[in-house]
């Protein structure tokens, strides 16, 4: 069982988001809020930062920060899905980088979180391809994990629920994704 909680920090005033990844009995469920924030105002409330990608839709990806940044990540990720099937961890690692090396990349103000059936990774314009730790949603899923017959996509949804009571930077309007 891996649970990967993301959550980043934009510099441009865009402040955060919660991405959860829960791994249980086989099935992996991905978990972002809907909650967009400027400063300290909530611009948009149902946003759909996780998403399925790649062949059959067989990878879950979850972003933070700006959206058409992020959006030109997933497309990339996906060019390099195409280019190493069945091959997750070299596709992100390809990416990572591009990301660190190409002048336009490297302006990108994104970050994301994908997994497959085996595997989980946090991508960072630093070049990094980590499988992370995190706070808020991931010790409220550790928590769950431990109430018997709780499937991974219901330990997501209350993790996330709960992450939402206490961080300002996450809301109650979860988009959830399994495989």
């Amino acid at each position: 069982m891996q649970i990967n909680p993301f959550a980043a920090a934009d510099p441009t005033g865009w402040h955060g988001t919660t991405i959860l990844c829960v791994r249980r009995d086989g099935h992996v469920t991905m978990a972002g809020d809907g909650q967009v924030s400027m400063g300290q105002t909530i611009v948009k409330g149902n946003a759909r930062k996780v998403r399925r990608i790649g062949n059959a839709g067989a990878i879950i990806a979850g972003f933070a920060g700006a959206t058409a940044d992020a959006f030109t990540l997933l497309e990339r990720l996906e060019s390099k899905l195409e280019r190493f099937p069945n091959q997750l961890e070299r596709a992100c690692v390809e990416l990572a980088k591009d990301w660190r090396t190409d002048r336009y990349l490297r302006r990108l103000e994104a970050m994301m979180a994908v997994a497959d059936k085996d595997r989980s990774f946090t991508l960072t314009g630093t070049g990094d391809v980590l499988e992370p730790d995190g706070n808020y949603a991931l010790a409220a899923a550790r928590a769950l994990l431990a109430v018997e017959g709780l499937s991974a996509e219901e330990i997501a949804r209350r993790a996330m629920r709960i992450a939402a009571d206490i961080c300002v930077y996450t809301n109650g309007n979860v988009i959830l994704e399994s495989i």
